[in-house]
């Protein structure tokens, strides 16, 4: 009789275990926007190493009318346990009620930087004169369609009292990174925020315009409300958040979150 016990004790236990196992190895739906993903591209293999859960990612920006929008995505029902995006864009999901208020975890900050094509002269940005300078002699300016690139149209241009001079030969770039299009040789200069610009190739990064006309994006991530797998989502979203990984957030030209 203590023989069958404990042998039925150890069946059970196994089955417990592989239930856990089971349980635990989540494939997680993830969706995330642009100006972090040269940052999960290098994190996430770690998690899935780390914890055994896979991630199935789509990308997509996190505002506008494209159907790749995350917003765009969640209303059409696609599955996902995770979103990691701009963060007004995330808090206008959590007023919607699509989000979970209390998921909220601040990830890191993004700011707009400048490139030339391989092989130009990199121009003079460091000052707000210098910038001023560099957008009015500039033959052709792109920028992107996403936060950095409505505030370079509708605010930076108007700061720099140039909005008449430079907006006839600038021009922005949908759904492409900006990078590309001045890598082919089709615009002199382009502006990103930096983690986007840094990852294409035949551009060269200048730098990050001056710090009193910088418009920071912060990027931050929540769990759609009905996720299948809340538990995990939150410790992929701990891990992307953790100070052990900030080395790795700030070499893709990203910066740490100062203050929350």
């Amino acid at each position: 009789m203590k023989n069958l016990l404990l042998k039925f004790f150890g069946v059970a236990f196994v089955a417990a275990s592989v239930a856990s196992a089971s349980v635990q190895a989540a494939e997680l739906h993830v969706m995330s926007s642009g100006g972090f993903t040269a940052a999960y591209k290098v994190l996430g293999p770690r998690f899935t190493s780390a914890t055994g859960n896979t991630l199935d990612t789509a990308l997509g920006p996190s505002m506008g009318k494209s159907p790749e929008a995350i917003p765009n995505r969640l209303e059409r029902g696609e599955p996902a346990d995770a979103v990691i995006m701009v963060g007004y864009a995330l808090d206008e999901l959590i007023k919607q009620g699509k989000v979970v208020p209390g998921s909220r975890v601040e990830l890191a900050d993004s700011r707009i930087g400048m490139v030339v094509r391989d092989g130009a002269a990199k121009p003079d940005i460091g000052s707000v004169d210098a910038l001023r300078q560099t957008l009015l002699h500039a033959k052709s300016i792109a920028y992107s369609d996403s936060a950095s690139g409505v505030y370079i149209e509708r605010e930076l241009f108007k700061k720099l009292g140039i909005a008449e001079q430079v907006m006839p030969k600038a021009k922005m770039i949908p759904r492409i990174p900006v990078a590309s299009v001045v890598a082919n040789g089709d615009y002199e200069i382009g502006f990103q925020q930096v983690s986007e610009l840094l990852p294409v190739k035949g551009a060269t990064y200048v730098g990050k315009i001056p710090e009193s006309l910088q418009s920071v994006t912060r990027f931050a991530a929540g769990i759609p409300v009905g996720a299948q797998h809340p538990k995990e989502a939150k410790a992929l979203l701990d891990y992307l958040a953790s100070p052990d990984v900030q080395p790795e957030v700030k070499a893709t030209g990203l910066d740490s979150v100062t203050s929350h």
